[in-house]
């Protein structure tokens, strides 16, 4: 009969220790997001294969340039695309899901294919942990 106990005990230590190393996971994962390297190496790559030809460089399409985190917080002629920490209010997320308005502004990228799930969750993981980018990130 004890036996029955100690083995319920093990398990409940078990677990305990499988929940702690989802959530340090889990966590460690929100850390890189909020790091410049993550925008760097995860994200501006999908912003510059989708997004860049008409909101980088010397196009600003509606008034919008993604290049800089100051130019997606002044954002275009609809107003802010980006509110650092909250993705589901973001212009920008809700575009790139294809959740927008139903006139104007129109998903993301226009004309195109809706990114993938993977990019679009990268881009609310970003988003969700700051938006943090370099200071001059201009490739």
């Amino acid at each position: 009969m004890k036996k029955l106990p100690l083995g319920f005990g093990l398990i409940a230590i078990g677990l305990m220790g499988w929940g702690l190393q989802v959530r340090t996971a889990n966590a460690a994962a929100q850390d890189e997001a909020a790091t410049p390297e993550f925008y760097t190496t995860k994200v501006q790559p999908i912003f510059q294969a989708n997004c860049y030809r008409c909101h980088g460089g010397m196009n600003h399409r509606g008034g919008l340039n993604i290049q800089t985190r100051a130019g997606m917080l002044k954002g275009g002629h609809d107003g802010p695309v980006l509110i650092p920490g909250d993705p589901e209010n973001s212009l920008l997320v809700r575009l790139i899901r294809h959740e927008g308005p139903p006139k104007d502004p129109m998903p993301m990228p226009p004309k195109q294919p809706k990114l993938s799930d993977a990019d679009i969750a990268t881009v609310e993981k970003w988003v969700k942990a700051g938006a943090i980018m370099p200071d001059d990130v201009q490739k």
